[in-house]
């Protein structure tokens, strides 16, 4: 096992998550102008966001057992492509119908690339786990944080056509993950080296719960991601401060994963989790409740603590499940992530019924559920035997 992170072969995996989750991220500032455009309602716009959830993030078990029994690496250019094309044509489809249909394409594309990437970035990372895993989730960070940044710009200035400019990043990324294919293929260990690798028992139980843990976190998360922009919007604000809000939110996220991966590898996968999760809650109170520069600041530190612990947890669930960890990737961004996107339609439907405070005060409340189950979390690294997880100095 390497000793450090293969540069070279990270900044190719991250650039890859960063064009899947720029085409993921792009979709929550299209909401506010498809609103506009089709008179939605507040569930309808978010029964888009459940859209790309469902088809970006639930099937993505699916492919990390394709993964895990046969390999494909095909994927990985694959997905960064069919990501981009479909939410570029979504921007200008000329119906709701449409639109829903194509985000489900680009969602498909999100969902083919990640478990594919994450075993890669994990082969990538040798013995340095959680930074690698948050290198790797530093690009989709970046990439979700540049898809309202680049959308709403090409939007105003040329209408929902200019969405169609949107599918050029991922087209790019495509192409050097494809002339990069053969470097990328040298990290994948033969049989036996992957028999070394997968030391301990699959923990069923403990990755359903962590399971529990991210499907609550995300459902938060998703209803932030779709509801911020339009929150703004309801107090009088323009579009554009919404958008610049979300991206605040998303960038900051970022941050948080700089810090929060060699934090794991350091003093435990755990510990971050749970201190992530504990300050989750108030922040988006604050956001909700105070408003102002507080809450823009609380905002950019929900998005350090959410996002920061995403790949801790892609981690954790890799050593829950180390013999199948493709599977173990697909579940822990798809399935649970996906429980989440469901969640935020019910937030739509709660909107609507009530108001918007109302869904963020939900969003506040599902942190809280998350660390109720996070405290049961065993460590992830208990069940291994002949090897000793390193301490990052």
């Amino acid at each position: 096992m390497r000793a450090g992170i293969d540069k070279r072969a990270m900044l190719l995996l991250a650039s890859g998550h960063l064009g899947t989750d720029f085409a993921n991220g792009a979709l929550p500032a299209l909401l506010p102008f498809l609103v506009d455009r089709f008179d939605l309602s507040y569930t309808l716009a978010a029964t888009l966001m459940l859209a790309s959830a469902v088809s970006s993030s639930v099937i993505q078990p699916v492919f990390g057992l394709w993964s895990d029994r046969r390999g494909a690496l095909w994927l990985l250019p694959a997905g960064v492509a069919v990501a981009g094309i479909g939410i570029a044509l979504a921007a200008d489809a000329p119906s709701y119908w449409l639109v829903l249909v194509l985000v489900v394409v680009s969602g498909v594309g999100v969902a083919a690339f990640h478990p594919e990437g994450s075993k890669f970035a994990a082969y990538a990372s040798g013995v340095r786990r959680a930074s690698g895993m948050s290198a790797f989730s530093i690009g989709g960070n970046v990439g979700f944080a540049l898809g309202p940044i680049l959308a709403t710009p090409f939007v105003v200035a040329f209408g929902l056509r200019g969405g169609l400019l949107l599918a050029l990043p991922g087209l790019a990324i495509a192409g050097a993950l494809l002339a990069a294919a053969p470097f990328l293929r040298g990290f994948a260990p033969d049989p036996a080296e992957r028999a070394q690798r997968a030391v301990g028992e699959d923990r069923r139980g403990a990755l359903a719960l962590l399971l529990g843990v991210i499907a609550f976190r995300s459902l938060a998360w998703f209803g932030l991601v779709t509801f911020v922009p339009l929150w703004e919007v309801s107090l009088g604000h323009s579009k554009t401060h919404g958008n610049h809000l979300l991206s605040l939110m998303l960038l900051t996220g970022g941050l948080g994963t700089i810090v929060a991966g060699p934090a794991a590898d350091r003093i435990g996968r755990r510990p971050v989790l749970l201190a992530s999760l504990l300050a989750t809650g108030p922040l988006v109170l604050v956001f909700v409740v105070v408003g102002g520069i507080p809450g823009a600041i609380a905002l950019a530190l929900v998005g350090a603590c959410v996002i920061g612990t995403f790949g801790v947890t892609m981690v954790m669930s890799q050593e829950y499940l180390p013999r199948h960890i493709g599977m173990a990737s697909g579940l822990s961004i798809g399935l649970s992530i996906g429980l989440g996107g469901v969640a935020a339609v019910a937030l739509g439907a709660l909107a609507d019924a009530v108001d918007l405070r109302a869904a963020l005060y939900v969003c506040a409340a599902a942190p809280v559920a998350a660390l109720a189950l996070a405290l049961a979390l065993p460590s992830s690294t208990a069940g291994r035997r002949l090897q000793v997880e390193p301490v990052v100095p």
